[in-house]
């Protein structure tokens, strides 16, 4: 069984020190690949530096919705040029937060700048990260108006099956976490079951978003497990039906 983590955030600092134990847990457990997901200028640094020190670990490069409002022009254009990097196999995480985000002039912001890095994943022939919190119309409208060459992934998708549904129409994959484990997470578990498995990845998040039943400790790769045993008990299957296709669907996506 191999399974790909298409969304760890191993340049975090609660994981960064402990990068050689994490991904032997990891790999004891079938977990053979990682897109390590940039946020700012020096977790996308440290993505790099991360997927060139380990075999099976990719990086995927850009800027948060959180983390534009003191961008300067320099480090915005730094980080693009790093694009050309072999490593990096995707734009991300970009994309709205009006969760955090709620000022409505911060918000038009953050959509200049998620279609300002969408032009940039075009021009490097990448796909793209979607993060979108309490966004989801907006998101999807930019999507639509906004072509993506490669597409992408809505990471950890928290809206409706309806709502994903319309971005696997526009070519999106849908990336599934921790969220589909926990108890009243109905939501979820229902786009875990519709979602065409040939649209479907699997990720962590980590150290956020740590699975049932271990919410509330530290989200590490080796729990993506509890993912995919959950959607195969949702959707009926063996668990290796689930890791064999999310990992093929990552390989396609990502052109690893």
């Amino acid at each position: 069984m191999k399974i790909f983590d298409t969304h760890c955030h191993l340049n975090h600092p609660d994981l960064i020190n402990d990068l050689d134990k994490i991904l032997k847990d990891a790999n004891e457990v079938g977990v053979d690949s990682f897109l390590v997901v940039g946020f700012d200028k020096q977790t996308s640094i440290d993505a790099i530096e991360i997927a060139k020190k380990y075999n099976n670990v990719y990086a995927a490069i850009g800027f948060h919705p959180t983390e534009i409002e003191d961008l300067s022009e320099e480090d915005f254009l730094l980080v693009m040029e790093m694009l050309s990097n072999q490593k990096v196999v995707a734009l991300g995480e970009i994309g709205l937060d009006y969760y955090w985000i709620k000022d409505k002039e911060k918000q038009e912001k953050q959509k200049q700048y998620f279609i300002r890095q969408i032009k940039y994943a075009n021009k490097y022939n990448l796909p793209i990260v979607v993060h979108c919190r309490d966004a989801i119309e907006d998101c999807y409208n930019i999507l639509k108006d906004n072509e993506v060459i490669n597409k992408g992934v809505l990471h950890c998708f928290s809206s409706s099956f309806e709502m994903a549904t319309k971005f696997i129409k526009l070519g999106y994959y849908i990336g599934l976490d921790g969220p589909v484990t926990f108890t009243n997470s109905k939501t979820p578990k229902e786009v875990a079951r519709q979602t065409p498995l040939e649209k479907l990845l699997v990720e962590t998040d980590c150290p956020y978003l740590t699975p049932h039943p271990f919410r509330g400790k530290r989200n590490e790769p080796k729990f993506i497990t509890l993912v995919i045993d959950e959607i195969a008990k949702i959707r009926n299957v063996d668990s290796d039906t689930i890791s064999e296709a999310t990992f093929e669907n990552a390989k396609k996506l990502f052109h690893v």
